[in-house]
């Protein structure tokens, strides 16, 4: 591939899936912004500050795969790096493409700006490293050789990846070649042990069921693993961080598996299964519910991006998306389906001028999803109160259920939004949150989006007040805004808004985002303490779930 070291670097990414580079243009970045915005395939996607575009770029991996975000070097990279780590604990392939200082200036240790004064230039790099599986430096001698190594690295592992550009180099024309390494396999006979293994303990066992995880969805690999699910007859649950992954219309889904908090049958009858088989899910606190799920490692088979393990037995290098498919047709054990019915929220209640409690406004929002929406919430209330909400076909759920960051969903939602402009997407969370990263609300006017958003307004972190040894403290409040006039103050004229404090007042708001042709925006009044009953459980258990005395 001809052409300079950025120009090169950005066609492999445009062949891998990156359509969209979000970022914050700076100086030392100049060269690599320019070369994104003449290229023919990609967008430069202005955010408002270097952490949203972090978050947009991992919103966009969510929809599409792979993401990509942009920053100038120190104070910019510093700025992303929560961000990029939110992508790596949460298994997705993003791409960080910093702009550094050039040559002459790092060589002559030159005392310039967004630098400590100390004449090192490779600090900020080493402080990336923890939070990316490979990184590099480019130069026109490695470019070829090392883009093919740091998108291998982001595919094989779903996880972020680090490249940096001196100022000088990006410009620089590309000396060598590489070639494309091809997609990892599985050792044969390892695979073919491991297959073995899931069988036998499947065809023996009384009874099974699968644990489907997120990673399922980082791979593109859900209609293998339902196609496992279908020729094996297996029923399945999903914790809470996976929810959505296999789709909850399927007549084989039982419901939310969250430990000992809620969905009692559902619990009941996993852990007593004779094997559980989970596949691309991890037992996280928030996956387990504060670890109070019981799952006997002796019954469990889980089935790993490049592991599967059977019991004790531990079988490497095996690819998910091999076992899955030799799997398929393997299992002649029919086993029963239970008698349980996926667990729903309560019927709709409220009218009127009544005001917007629990039991009235979650009910309403998963009354209002559609089949292929993708729904975006922060990790708290907006999303604990959905937990139960049954999603119809095609509607994908997302939160950021391990790394867990306050304001991640807004600008996630903006990338996710980009990622999938064919989609209605639907963003779900709290003032709190909101007010964290609200700036992206003014980036999707810009780009012409339409997303309906909800912003759940009770007075503060209620999830932190529900979590803390006392409810009133005053770190849990937050700044009272007027959120309904946000929009038009951002530069989204034409966007319905509206502000909702009684239960008549949403029912009006959702008949016109049902009809709107523009994006809708939607400040949902409630009581301080009005919390979700999954909340409501885990402020029981909160000794056990935070270890807080």
């Amino acid at each position: 591939m001809a052409g300079t070291v950025i120009q090169h670097v950005l066609g492999r990414l445009e062949e891998v899936g990156v359509g969209d580079v979000f970022g914050v243009a700076g100086d030392y970045a100049f060269p690599v912004n320019d070369a994104i915005v003449g290229h023919p395939a990609i967008n430069w996607i202005g955010c408002c500050n270097e952490l949203n575009a972090a978050y947009a770029a991992d919103g966009y991996a969510r929809t599409r795969g792979v993401g990509a975000v942009c920053t100038t070097y120190g104070v910019g990279e510093l700025a992303a790096m929560s961000g990029v780590a939110g992508s790596y604990a949460e298994h997705l392939a993003i791409f960080h493409l910093v702009g550094t200082p050039n040559l002459a200036t790092q060589e002559g240790r030159a005392l310039v700006h967004h630098t400590l004064g100390n004449g090192e230039f490779d600090l900020f790099h080493k402080m990336a490293e923890p939070i990316v599986c490979a990184s590099t430096i480019m130069t026109p001698h490695n470019a070829a050789a090392e883009t093919e190594r740091l998108i291998a690295a982001a595919l094989y592992h779903r996880r972020p990846v680090y490249m940096g550009f001196p100022g000088d180099v990006a410009d620089m024309p590309v000396l060598g070649t590489a070639q494309v390494p091809g997609l990892p396999t599985s050792d044969p006979e390892r695979l073919a042990a491991a297959t073995d293994a899931v069988t036998t303990a499947l065809n023996n066992a009384g009874q099974a069921c699968v644990l489907p995880g997120v990673l399922l969805r980082r791979l593109g690999l859900q209609h293998a693993a339902a196609a496992f699910v279908d020729a094996a007859g297996l029923p399945f649950a999903t914790m809470f961080g996976d929810k959505s992954v296999l789709g909850e219309d399927h007549p084989n889904y039982i419901g939310m598996y969250v430990g000992r908090l809620m969905a009692e049958p559902v619990r009941a009858f996993v852990e007593s299964c004779d094997v559980v088989v989970m596949i691309g899910a991890m037992l996280t606190d928030g996956n387990t519910a504060g670890h109070t799920v019981r799952l006997d490692p002796g019954k469990t088979i889980t089935i790993d991006h490049h592991r599967t393990t059977v019991g004790s037995v531990v079988y490497r290098n095996v690819e998910m998306a091999d076992i899955l498919a030799q799997l398929s047709g393997r299992i002649t054990n029919s086993p029963r389906r239970p008698d349980i019915a996926p667990g729903t929220l309560e019927p709709i209640s409220g009218d009127g001028d009544d005001a917007i409690t629990t039991e009235a406004l979650y009910p309403r929002l998963a009354g209002f999803f559609r089949p292929d929406d993708v729904i975006m919430t922060d990790t708290g209330t907006s999303s604990l109160g959905l937990t139960f909400a049954q999603l119809p076909q095609g509607a994908e759920f997302h939160n950021q259920t391990l790394w867990a960051s306050i304001g991640w969903a807004t600008p996630a939602a903006f990338g996710a939004a980009v990622g999938a402009p064919g989609r209605r997407l639907i963003l779900i969370t709290g003032e709190g949150s909101h007010q964290m990263t609200v700036q992206e609300i003014s980036q999707f006017g810009r780009h012409g989006l339409h997303p309906i958003v909800f912003v759940l307004n009770n007075s503060g972190y209620l999830s932190e007040r529900l979590l803390c040894r006392d409810e009133t403290i005053a770190y849990n409040d937050v700044a009272a805004w007027n959120y309904a006039e946000i929009p038009h103050a951002m530069g989204c004229p034409e966007w319905f808004t509206a502000r909702a404090g009684t239960c008549g007042e949403l029912d009006e708001a959702l008949r016109t985002a049902e009809r709107a042709t523009t994006a809708v925006y939607v400040e949902v009044v409630t009581d301080t303490y009005e919390a979700p009953p999954m909340y409501k459980k885990l402020h029981e258990n909160v000794e056990s779930f935070y270890s807080v005395p």
